[in-house]
């Protein structure tokens, strides 16, 4: 079911897969997974892994303010703040929480902040607020002349260039990804308030943790994913060969593998 979802002076799109598909399911489709995407990308970058999920779990996911069918931001808001609105909105006490890249930074910060509602974390090539070894002065130079530039197509070739680099020539589906992303980089700037830094509260967290990390992502990415690992108590360190910032694109069986195991492992 899909609909646009309330939040502080705006509204996200969000969707609801609603029961299990599979009749062999428990009835209650036991935990609920909220699906979190990354910054350079869209809701829809979960799209190859859902049915494995949707046949035995409720699934949620939505669009931050910007990105995607979710409109753009008028008033400050902070990515957390949304995602437990979006929680009550659909009544979910608990659940698991499975976040890529932004998303995987909004997902600890939910658990940091508000650890009953969090079963599970499953982090994928997550970032982290408070964490500065991400910051490449280059890249960030780049994209502000592209930017200045209005050169959507010198961003999208750059954005697959950094982190979709496992890909083949045009690689339409990075390349939408990063169509429907890039527009929010922009008009959320001046809105989004950041959340709280989170990276030298890792030691805090006590839920069970997945974190799975792309072997061709980006060196720094790479790094901070071993770095926040070794911080996170008995947090499960998974390197998937094939993938860069986008492992659901890149090895959906093995991501949503990964989802499951670290669900059923709750029970």
């Amino acid at each position: 079911m899909e609909l646009m979802v309330s939040v502080k002076d705006g509204e996200v799109w969000a969707d609801d897969s609603g029961a299990p598909v599979d009749s062999g399911a428990p009835a209650d489709g036991g935990l609920p997974i909220v699906l979190l995407h990354p910054g350079v990308g869209v809701s829809t970058v979960w799209d190859p892994i859902l049915p494995r999920l949707t046949a035995r779990h409720r699934v949620i996911r939505y669009d931050v303010r910007g990105f995607g069918r979710s409109p753009a931001p008028t008033a400050s808001y902070s990515l957390v703040e949304d995602l437990r609105a979006v929680l009550d909105h659909f009544e979910l006490g608990r659940a698991v929480v499975v976040g890529s890249s932004m998303g995987g930074a909004t997902a600890i910060s939910l658990a940091l902040d508000s650890p009953e509602r969090v079963a599970g974390l499953g982090l994928f090539c997550p970032g982290v607020t408070g964490y500065s070894g991400l910051e490449v002065p280059e890249l960030f130079a780049e994209i502000g002349k592209l930017a200045e530039a209005g050169d959507l197509d010198g961003l999208v070739a750059l954005g697959r260039r950094t982190w979709g680099n496992a890909g083949v020539g045009d690689d339409p589906a990075v390349t939408a990804q990063l169509r429907s992303a890039i527009p929010g980089w922009f008009a959320n700037q001046p809105h989004q308030v950041p959340d709280a830094p989170a990276f030298d509260r890792l030691g805090e967290l006590d839920v069970p943790c997945l974190l799975a990390l792309g072997e061709q992502d980006q060196p720094e990415a790479v790094r901070c994913n071993e770095d926040m690992a070794a911080r996170i108590p008995g947090c499960r360190l998974v390197r998937i060969a094939g993938s860069d910032h986008y492992p659901a694109l890149r090895e959906p069986q093995t991501v949503a593998g990964l989802v499951l195991e670290l669900v059923q492992s709750l029970r």
